[in-house]
């Protein structure tokens, strides 16, 4: 896409964003403000939409710090941010449907009440609250059970949303309300420093920013992620205290882990799917748009069934398919095949190391040792690996380097895998709404090297973060790079390419960058790679079925 076409769309969705708000549904009963008195005092409020039948039903809940009255219905408008990150399909709601929330308009009619709740904090709710904290999970805790436990209620109660609305399912879940069934974090982060904040130990400079302003805006807040973020630099107390403990959620969990995503949800929704305690875990993947995808009808097809399985206890067959719909892409944001799958990755892959050779990948035998080096943080080196046969390379990737650096004791690396056709990239959608994205990528400091082997496998390195190591003067170590999940299918002579640099792959601009993502850039140096029997990219891929 040439810069004048991109400047078109963003000035085309600027005036006319891509959403088509559909009316309330008819004859629903709605309650609105409805006041919610939480164990220490404090009123939270809650809009309740429900059948008309008054029956007891089950319950759909959401709950978030965005003001829940934030919807069409009432404002004549949608979100500002459809007309920033633009979406690859239409997003299409209901006049009632809140931010990033489950749409009334799909659930009512379907025999589910839909209760949208303002956190501590935030709309018409009571209180100063706070992101991430034990007091929002308890907060959430009474909400669940004063909504399963009204007279319109059935007594089951599922959890559904999108982004901030997925992360404070996962500490509420934990805590195990009696009146929880089900669970559905539809891309959601759930270790702020590791998914977010400072992935691979690099802090993130662009999005965060401008959420924390953003939440602080339109919510009672009490302190400052963004100043958090900046001035604690290791994974310390107080990011573990906000982090939640995914091996207790038992209920029933459907979640979102989106390929399009690695700025900001893919890693943590993953985590959930690897991590979560509960016996029956199902995962969706997408590389499409956030909001059009979790609106669209093959997504909100499979929360229904999912929702009817655990909510109504309908026998319809859900627990016995497989656990998890792949959708696999060659290029954009169209899948070019979707597959269900046994697991994430699919158990019948072949896992291959490709050694790290002076501008190439390989498969074969041991080569010469050799060095590469590039100036940190603007040089750059990239590895070519000339595709043998179509296949579908799946799942996370593992980069093992041993570097030395030169004139600096620590550096930031930012590693990176393109699919070239014919000399030209082939790209994919990604977070933001950019449409130019790679295939995957990977970030990591060399001071924070350091694994945690409780969580980290041979093919998800996942480091500790707790204290820094500088590098000595002609120390060479090995550092482990996790390169995020995808799916992507590759034809015969294309070429993957994996870059290493010192600084973020895209410029932070509206028309021709990712903004709006940043990453702080290394500190300068050189980077020296020691290409040895021990540099190595571990992938897993099958042959493309016939």
């Amino acid at each position: 896409m040439s810069l004048l076409e991109r400047v078109i769309r963003r000035a085309r969705a600027a005036r006319h964003p891509n959403v088509l708000v559909g009316p309330a549904p008819e004859g629903a009963l709605t309650d609105w403000n409805v006041p919610v008195r939480v164990r220490d005092g404090t009123t939270l409020r809650v809009n309740v939409f429900r059948p008309a039948s008054n029956q007891p039903c089950p319950v759909i809940l959401s709950a978030h710090p965005y003001d829940k009255d934030q919807i069409p219905a009432r404002t004549g408008r949608v979100n500002p941010q459809y007309r920033v990150f633009l979406q690859p399909a239409p997003v299409r709601l209901s006049a009632w449907t809140s931010w990033e929330a489950p749409d009334p308009a799909v659930w009512v009619p379907r025999g589910y009440a839909v209760v949208n709740a303002d956190l501590r904090g935030g709309g018409t709710s009571e209180g100063t609250g706070e992101l991430f904290s034990d007091q929002e999970a308890e907060d959430y805790y009474d909400l669940i059970e004063w909504a399963g436990t009204q007279p319109w209620s059935n007594g089951r109660v599922g959890l559904d949303g999108v982004s901030y609305l997925a992360i404070s399912q996962y500490k509420v879940a934990a805590l195990r309300p009696p009146h929880l069934a089900a669970i559905c974090p539809w891309e959601g982060l759930s270790d702020l420093y590791r998914d977010f904040a400072r992935p691979g130990g690099v802090r993130e400079d662009g999005f965060r920013i401008a959420w924390s302003k953003l939440t602080a805006h339109a919510a009672r807040m009490r302190g400052s992620i963004h100043e958090e973020v900046h001035r604690r630099t290791e994974r310390d107390a107080w990011y573990q205290a906000i982090t939640p403990q995914l091996e207790r959620i038992q209920v029933p969990v459907l979640v979102c882990g989106s390929f399009s995503d690695h700025s900001l949800h893919s890693r943590g929704s993953f985590e959930v799917w690897r991590r979560a305690g509960a016996a029956e875990r199902f995962l969706y993947t997408h590389r499409g748009g956030k909001w059009c995808e979790y609106y669209g009808s093959d997504a909100t097809e499979t929360r229904v069934r999912f929702f009817d399985r655990y909510l109504k206890q309908q026998d319809n067959g859900w627990e016995r398919r497989p656990p998890v719909r792949l959708a696999v892409y060659e290029e954009g944001s169209l899948p070019v095949a979707v597959t269900q799958e046994a697991g994430f990755p699919p158990p019948d892959l072949t896992w291959t190391k490709l050694r790290l050779s002076p501008g190439k990948l390989d498969s074969g035998g041991a080569e010469p040792h050799a060095t590469e080096a590039f100036a940190l943080p603007d040089g750059s080196v990239a590895f070519d690996w000339l595709i043998p046969h179509d296949m579908d390379i799946i799942g996370p990737m593992a980069l093992q380097l041993p570097l030395e650096l030169r004139d600096t004791v620590d550096a930031h690396l930012f590693a990176g895998v393109r699919k070239l056709r014919n000399g030209r990239e082939v790209l994919f959608e990604g977070s933001f709404g950019f449409a130019s994205d790679m295939v995957t990528r990977g970030w990591q400091r060399a001071a924070h090297r350091e694994l945690d082997q409780s969580l980290s496998t041979e093919i998800l390195p996942v480091h500790r973060h707790d204290r820094p190591e500088p590098l000595r003067p002609g120390e060479v170590v090995p550092v482990h790079i996790a390169l995020l999940p995808h799916a992507t299918r590759f034809r015969k002579g294309e070429r993957l390419r994996l870059e290493l640099r010192g600084k973020w792959h895209y410029p932070r601009n509206p028309f021709y960058g990712q903004f709006p993502t940043g990453y702080q850039s290394s500190p300068p140096g050189t980077c020296v790679l020691h290409l040895n029997d021990e540099a190595h990219l571990l992938l897993g891929w099958r042959p493309v079925p016939a």
